[in-house]
């Protein structure tokens, strides 16, 4: 799996996307906190990505998409500079970093993925079974799937990760540190939760005061680290769920 630390390449946008950047499979989440149910999937997606001779990416997003689903994000694991750390570190060679708002929320998984296709090599996606995304849930590993057959691209659907029976999410390491047991975060983030101001976990914070900058405010193909390029949901209205929490 390559380290990618020193040529991961971020761009601001699945509408950024090009043909330079290769054949990409894909895996859409939030990633806050890069735990050990994240490593996993993204150990499985560098595995999948070299079979289809692929580059393995993430579509991840500037906040979290509940400060629109619901207007109010929970409180974040991880700063979102972090998070592109890690997921370099995790092998990633390519994050797509998507803005989050209404339009988006409202955007069809099927025109989500065209927009995709439209700016470079689409070779899958990698999903979980209870994974999906796009308006009103709509993109299933089956949606997703069937669509795939029609424009030429896989998906790869593998298990979630559970540890000792419990499933490995960002939900559990939150109520985990907000019932004071800071063991049990560790044991699913893998390592001890950073501490944050006031000497409490990063976790029971506002996610307000993490709030990732829009990468469109970020200069314009910086080559550092990283390479960064380009770049409420009341009760009955509709909904856009990223596959990873």
């Amino acid at each position: 799996m390559p380290d990618g630390r020193a040529g991961m390449v971020v761009v601001a946008g699945i509408d950024a996307l090009r043909a330079d950047l290769g054949r990409l499979f894909v895996v859409v989440g939030v990633f806050d906190g890069l735990h050990l149910g994240h490593l996993y999937l993204l150990g499985r997606l560098c595995e999948e990505a070299e079979r289809r001779d692929a580059r393995p990416a993430v579509i991840t997003f500037d906040h979290h998409p509940d400060e629109i689903l619901t207007g109010a994000a929970p409180p974040l694991l991880c700063d979102p500079d972090e998070r592109l750390e890690r997921l370099a570190g995790a092998g990633v060679e390519v994050t797509v970093v998507q803005h989050f708002d209404v339009a988006l929320r409202m955007t069809e998984f099927d025109e989500f993925i065209r927009r995709i296709a439209a700016g470079t090599s689409l070779a899958g996606f990698l999903m979980t079974p209870d994974s999906a995304f796009g308006h009103e849930r709509r993109g299933t590993p089956e949606a997703v799937a069937a669509l795939g057959n029609a424009m030429g691209y896989e998906v790869a659907v593998i298990p979630s990760l559970d540890l000792n029976g419990r499933p490995v999410r960002s939900g559990e390491i939150r109520s985990d540190i907000a019932a004071g047991d800071l063991a049990g975060a560790a044991r699913l983030l893998g390592r001890p939760p950073w501490w944050g101001r006031g000497g409490r976990p990063r976790g029971a914070r506002s996610a307000s005061s993490s709030r990732c900058r829009s990468p469109s405010r970020r200069p314009a193909s910086t080559r550092c680290r990283l390479t960064r390029e380009g770049a409420a949901r009341p009760e009955g209205q509709p909904r856009w769920a990223p596959t990873v929490a």
